[in-house]
């Protein structure tokens, strides 16, 4: 199904954050992805440093490197220094309960997993990719706001801040060092968002 964009140029900038951060946790950067990196710029937010600090990384680092460094991160000879799923981080497993859970929002959401991904589906590339769809529109029309938070809290809240947050203190961190600070200084400011709409919303019921 063809979604639609949303219109709002802030809702647009937080599908960009969840697509980049997918990309460059799915797959080690290409030389083209690092060149677009290179090219990100900031402002004095603790974001806009956080961009700043990647976009510099990915002008110092070259494709073999990045890959290199992913495989460390993220693959290893039996497993990298992460493991960047839902089900390790939250049970200390692979393949539990939260990935059954997410499975069965998926479908609530008519989110298909991707021909040829052997990954599960919790992993953290998968979940920001998710989230991005909600945001854009690419699984029918943009996911009104208490949908994407529901999806949120439940999949990417209870344990993606710690696994960012991880990644920047990662022995083998180099140019993910920063990834690691963006996704976790962007999800907080998602989770701030949505307690202010949560906030905003019981003021409306209010008499």
């Amino acid at each position: 199904m063809v979604g639609s964009a949303p219109a709002d140029e802030t809702e647009l900038l937080r599908a960009h954050c969840y697509t980049l951060l997918g990309q460059l946790l799915a797959r080690p950067p290409s030389e083209t992805a690092l060149d677009g990196v290179s090219r990100l710029q900031g402002d004095e937010s603790p974001l806009g440093r956080a961009f700043a600090e990647l976009g510099a990384a990915a002008g110092a680092a070259t494709e073999d490197g990045a890959e290199l460094e992913y495989n460390r991160l993220f693959v290893g000879l039996v497993r990298g220094e992460l493991l960047p799923y839902g089900s390790y981080y939250l049970t200390g497993f692979l393949h539990e309960r939260p990935l059954v859970r997410l499975r069965h929002d998926m479908q609530a959401l008519d989110i298909v997993r991707a021909d040829g991904v052997s990954e599960p589906e919790d992993h953290i590339a998968s979940l920001c990719d998710m989230m991005a769809g909600l945001i854009a529109g690419r699984f029918g029309a943009p996911a009104e706001l208490p949908r994407q938070q529901r999806f949120f809290e439940r999949h990417l809240a209870p344990w993606a801040g710690r696994f960012f947050e991880d990644l920047e203190h990662a022995d083998a961190a180099r140019f993910y060092r920063p990834v690691g600070t963006v996704g976790r200084i962007f999800l907080e400011i998602e989770a701030d968002a949505f307690a202010l709409n949560d906030i905003a919303a019981e003021s409306r019921r209010r008499p």
